[in-house]
């Protein structure tokens, strides 16, 4: 993790490149909307991952709030359970955690049958109130960077004005690499202190928000038709934008 000296530093340089004309025009050619995850993060955002990366390290994927349900932090409930009273996916857990592990899942599946050293971490334990509990997100993330892998936890963000969007998340780190721009690239891309560092990225972890749980894409997914689909689609785009990232050849995958 960055020093405290390093983090005021990136504060100071981001509040006054906030300002400058040529910035202004950069975040507006970052006002992207996708037919189905909607809008991009749009906050002043100026890290670019430049470092290099082995082509096979190893990628950790793991379900965001998949250790914290029942406490402050769960994840998301989503537009329709929380202001339409529709049921929940599962009844043991947030909406947000349950389409967070179908992604990681189909994700991992996916990413292997393409070359990609990835594998999932889940808990399986749903509530685990110390935060440095071994078996947490946060601690098996950690560790895995510690040993210099690629540790990615996946979520889907608030509705309404408490989300921000899609995008990515970065470690709070000076060192970001090519899979950290390409999602970002791919996704959109959220300041490097975010929230003034949350406490995975400031543990080495990478949080890619897929969309706001909202709108077209709680639709379809929530839709038994279109499921499957949907959540393969964004499997596909997440390994994708990993390949690009590590200069591998993409994919074309019939739905």
């Amino acid at each position: 993790m960055i020093s405290l000296s390093k983090r005021l530093s990136f504060t100071l340089i981001g509040i006054l490149l906030t300002f400058t004309p040529i910035n202004f025009a950069k975040q507006l050619s970052n006002l992207k909307v996708d037919s189905l995850i909607g809008s991009r993060v749009n906050l002043p955002s100026f890290w670019i991952g430049k470092g290099q990366i082995n082509h096979d390290v190893h990628i950790l994927v793991m379900a965001g709030h998949a250790d914290s349900q029942g406490m402050n932090g769960a994840g998301t409930s989503g537009y329709v359970v929380d202001l339409k009273g529709a049921a929940p996916m599962d009844s043991s857990m947030r909406d947000e955690l349950y389409w967070n592990l179908l992604v990681c899942k189909e994700l991992v599946l996916l990413g292997r049958r393409y070359g990609l050293n990835i594998s999932f971490y889940d808990p399986e334990i749903r509530t685990l109130v110390d935060a440095n509990d071994p078996r947490t997100n946060w601690s098996n993330g950690y560790r895995h960077a510690l040993n210099g892998g690629y540790p990615l936890e996946i979520h889907f963000d608030a509705y309404g004005p408490d989300g921000y969007g899609s995008g990515l998340i970065p470690a709070v780190t000076d060192d970001l690499n090519s899979i950290d721009e390409s999602l970002a690239s791919d996704f959109g891309r959220y300041p490097l202190l975010f929230r003034g560092g949350l406490g995975a990225p400031r543990r080495q972890i990478r949080i890619l928000e897929i969309g706001k749980l909202e709108g077209e894409l709680e639709d379809r997914l929530r839709d038994a038709s279109t499921r499957d689909k949907t959540i393969r689609t964004i499997a596909i785009r997440i390994t994708n934008s990993i390949l690009k990232g590590l200069n591998k050849d993409t994919i074309t995958v019939k739905l």
